[in-house]
């Protein structure tokens, strides 16, 4: 290159490029990258198009500065490190979860906060590091969880515990009618020895699902075989399983909290020699890939793992928005998967 000339660069493409590329306004195409739902899908399509043709590139930073939000939200995990990365549940939901945020301009904060560092979520989350939080597998003793709303916006993924008030922003399933649901099968399949093992008691869906399981029994009329708690994992659920069949051998079916927890329960029950479905039936919930894993395969409830944490992210990004219309409390509906196990 001769001295004294410079290389000329084309303009970066600018926000006011792409309006005018797509024939619309600057803050249409603003609320377009910022994943606002009050834009026409039509009008999404166009700008997404003028974004591709002018390969523009947001300026994270400068809107950042602009509009003091970080363009980030965080997925809160008050959970034990391990069981996050080996519940297939988790990672149904942070998939979900991904999928949305990938269809705007928000990137995600994973922070799973065991018992010890809390305080330390707490902080960096207080700091203005994040726009809103998603909290996923919360306990009854997890406060510092509960104080999040007083400080940005926060959707559940299960029903909070500590304050059900009406304002809480949540995506949950029917987790009782799921579980009466599974309990009846095995209550039509002639059952009447019913037992369960139940995931962690200070959870939502724990509670729920234990009730639904007095639920189904307490109206066919029949009385609770035996109950021993689990902590949705397959070794919690194994020692339970041991602990159950020694105080109840006669057990004809088991209600399982969790695919995970089936797991560790039906390699007792191999160990032990009972034959599964013949001596006991077993009835899980989840449908998760652990449901098809074992050589028995699960009869299981479903629960649409995938499309919560979709929901989840989706309230989210609205509230974000200033959407005044997002719903406070969001159930969905689970439905039984009949396999071998019962």
């Amino acid at each position: 290159m001769p001295m004294g000339t410079r290389s000329t660069r084309p303009p970066q493409p600018t926000l006011e490029m792409v309006a005018a590329d797509a024939g619309v306004s600057r803050a249409t195409v603003s609320r377009v990258v910022n994943g606002s739902p009050k834009v026409r899908p039509e009008v999404v399509e166009s700008v997404n198009a003028a974004i591709d043709r002018l390969n523009y590139v947001p300026n994270r930073a400068a809107r950042s500065l602009a509009s003091h939000q970080t363009q980030s939200v965080a997925l809160v995990v008050p959970e034990d490190m391990t069981k996050f990365f080996g519940d297939p549940y988790f990672a149904a939901v942070v998939q979900g979860i991904t999928n949305r945020l990938d269809e705007s301009d928000y990137t995600l904060n994973l922070l799973v906060a065991s018992s010890d560092p809390r305080h330390k979520t707490m902080r960096y989350l207080r700091s203005g590091n994040v726009d809103g939080a998603l909290v996923i597998s919360h306990h009854t003793g997890d406060d510092f969880v509960a104080n999040l709303e007083s400080t940005m916006p926060v959707v559940f993924g299960g029903r909070p515990t500590n304050h059900s008030g009406e304002n809480n922003y949540f995506v949950d399933v029917d987790n009782i009618a799921g579980a009466i649901s599974g309990v009846q099968h095995l209550i039509d399949l002639g059952r009447r020895r019913i037992g369960t093992i139940t995931g962690p008691v200070d959870m939502p869906a724990g509670i729920d699902r234990l009730t639904g399981f007095h639920q189904a029994l307490s109206q066919a009329g029949l009385e609770v075989a035996a109950i021993e708690h689990g902590d949705f994992t397959a070794a919690g659920a194994a020692a339970a399983t041991r602990r159950l069949l020694a105080n109840t051998p006669d057990i004809d079916a088991l209600f399982v909290a969790s695919d995970l927890m089936a797991v560790g329960t039906m390699g007792v029950l191999a160990e032990q020699g009972r034959m599964v479905p013949g001596d006991i039936a077993v009835v899980s919930f989840d449908d998760s890939p652990a449901a098809t894993s074992g050589p028995i395969s699960l009869t299981t409830v479903s629960q649409p793992s995938k499309e919560m944490g979709f929901t989840m992210a989706d309230l989210l990004l609205r509230l974000l928005a200033d959407d005044e219309s997002v719903p406070h409390h969001n159930i969905m509906p689970t439905r039984l998967i009949l396999r071998d196990s019962a």
